[in-house]
């Protein structure tokens, strides 16, 4: 295997596992939206905040270095946040 093929499996093996930890974050992500869930329930809360919801994007964008584009990074948890959202409504 050439010394470019090698360093290619290498990176490979980092994103992999930067693909676990994303994964751990997001159910550890979810388990807070359930709780966060049960809570508006019991205020007879309504489950939408979009004030919550930009300043989660505006944290995100004011703290990216790139090399995303804040636009891509927008979308990304937007994504996200509409997963979760999915979530919040399956009462299972």
């Amino acid at each position: 295997m050439t010394e470019i093929k090698k360093r290619i499996e290498e990176l490979r093996k980092e994103i992999d596992g930067i693909d676990d930890q994303m994964v751990e974050l997001l159910n550890e992500r979810a388990k807070r939206v359930l709780k966060i869930r049960d809570l508006k329930h019991q205020g007879d809360l309504s489950l939408f905040d979009p004030k919550r919801e930009e300043e989660i994007f505006s944290r995100a964008i004011a703290n990216n270095k790139g090399p995303l584009f804040d636009e891509t990074l927008r979308e990304i948890l937007d994504t996200i946040i509409d997963c979760m959202r999915e979530l919040e409504r399956d009462e299972r």
